[in-house]
């Protein structure tokens, strides 16, 4: 059974990582994609694990090759998704997620049509300020680009199927998973799962 794409997107801050990070820790056969990236890596990331680090040569180098499944800039830094990664884990049946921006959403979405796109919120423009200050990744003039840039980010929203707003995060964590589980149960996915059951489930019909 061929798993399921699913792309979630939200301005930096928004709280998608520790969304999805509990997602994947509550949820059976579900993988996040490792991006490649240029910028460098922040205190606790490891390499091949939150990230693939890499120098901006090898980057380019990748996208003339026709590696990415998508690639952006961002905030002066390459992002890019490995096209191979992604097909091996779909055709193992596992459903895999995308943490990329909406640029790169777009692009996947151009190629795999029947993924799913997740646009996540935060409450106010207040809120993503606080929580780009509060987790001291950034500095000061990072966290001001980020927010400067973050409405245009957010108005991208209209493009995705799915808008969550993350004000209070096991709310927030309840929608995401329920995106995942109803997307379990669509016809195609349980055609495919239950092949056998419902095959017997007919004839058994046809026989009475």
């Amino acid at each position: 059974m061929t798993g399921s794409l699913f792309i979630i997107t939200a301005a930096s801050g928004t709280g998608k990582t520790s969304l999805v990070k509990q997602l994947l820790a509550t949820t059976n056969d579900l993988t996040v994609s490792i991006s490649h990236t240029t910028r460098a890596p922040r205190p606790g990331e490891i390499d091949g694990h939150h990230y693939h680090f890499t120098d901006v040569d090898s980057f380019v180098t990748a996208i003339g090759a026709g590696q990415f499944l998508e690639h952006a800039e961002v905030f002066n830094n390459y992002y890019g998704t490995s096209e191979q990664s992604v097909r091996a884990q779909l055709d193992a049946g596992v459903d895999v997620i995308l943490e990329i921006d909406w640029q790169g959403a777009l692009q996947v979405k151009k190629i795999f049509t029947e993924a799913t796109m997740v646009f996540i919120l935060p409450p106010s423009l207040a809120t993503l300020r606080q929580r780009l200050s509060t987790r001291g990744q950034d500095t000061i003039e990072v966290i001001e680009q980020r927010l400067a840039g973050a409405v245009t980010e957010m108005a991208q929203y209209v493009h995705f199927d799915f808008v969550i707003i993350n004000d209070n995060f096991e709310v927030a964590l309840t929608e995401l998973k329920a995106i995942i589980v109803a997307d379990r149960q669509t016809l195609s996915r349980q055609q495919q799962r239950y092949h056998r059951t419902i095959t017997n489930l007919l004839h058994a019909k046809t026989e009475e």
